[in-house]
């Protein structure tokens, strides 16, 4: 089983969907470059292609796998499936919507914020220690138990030179792409998906809401995946793996199994 992150994320958020699971697994769980603790890439910023030639990769050695992946995770396991679908056993795809669709016009205002922000690169906001770092992050999800959010510091954070805390990602992520989403493509890649897939949504999750995408719109996402099992967990936001590990680990072992 591979698990694959999201956007300003570790892998070690799995952690709490990982000791859930009552079966014997092998599990890997990779760090996305320029997170936790996989090296920065070497240019001013990411692109989305990049994500899938390293996990190209790291399967070259995997044949079959069962790949799960949560927001970015979801959306690189969820095309590559599609592009390398006999390397696929069975997909996971955890509130990875993808984006809205972008329209040409676009383009010139997305490039010119591209440049500014190269121009001045983003910061990371340090904190005092740990536990201001798991402070927040309770803040921005009331469902975190102290003692997750603590497990969650020590893992996304790190003490830099300055003995304050920062999160463990290279600041350069939060440079927009300046390639617009073309939905089109990334489209005709889940229609070539030949593994079942189990999509599974939060019941409480405003991702949907943020990106844009209507209820129309999100069942046609699914409905370009030819063998589909849809789910939605309750109680659970957009981090659904911290907010109900054991339902999600129980999902994946029925799933999977």
């Amino acid at each position: 089983m591979l698990l694959l992150h999201g956007w300003m994320d570790v892998s070690a958020s799995f952690q709490f969907v990982v000791d859930a699971l009552r079966g014997d697994w092998d599990i890997y769980a990779p760090d996305w470059r320029g997170y936790g603790l996989t090296g920065r890439g070497k240019s001013d910023c990411y692109w989305f292609p990049d994500y899938i030639a390293d996990l190209d990769s790291l399967l070259e050695q995997i044949q079959a796998v069962n790949l799960v992946g949560h927001s970015l995770g979801g959306n690189v396991a969820s095309m590559y499936a599609g592009i390398r679908p006999q390397r696929v056993a069975r997909l996971v795809n955890l509130e990875g919507f993808g984006l809205a669709a972008a329209r040409p016009g676009q383009a010139p205002e997305r490039y010119a914020r591209w440049l500014d922000e190269l121009h001045e690169p983003p910061r990371l906001r340090p904190y005092r220690n740990f536990q201001e770092l798991a402070e927040r992050l309770q803040q921005g999800n009331k469902r975190l138990t102290p003692e997750r959010a603590e497990f969650l510091a020590r893992h996304w954070g790190r003490e830099t030179e300055q003995g304050e805390v920062v999160l463990r990602g290279d600041p350069a992520h939060k440079i927009v792409n300046p390639v617009l989403y073309r939905y089109e493509e990334v489209h005709a890649c889940w229609q070539k998906v030949e593994a079942p897939v189990l999509w599974v949504d939060a019941a409480e999750s405003e991702t949907l809401k943020r990106l844009g995408l209507s209820a129309a719109e999100h069942a046609e996402r699914r409905a370009a995946f030819r063998n589909l099992r849809y789910v939605t967990v309750p109680q659970a936001g957009h981090m659904l793996h911290h907010d109900q590990p054991e339902a999600v680990a129980r999902l994946l072992e029925e799933f999977l199994e």
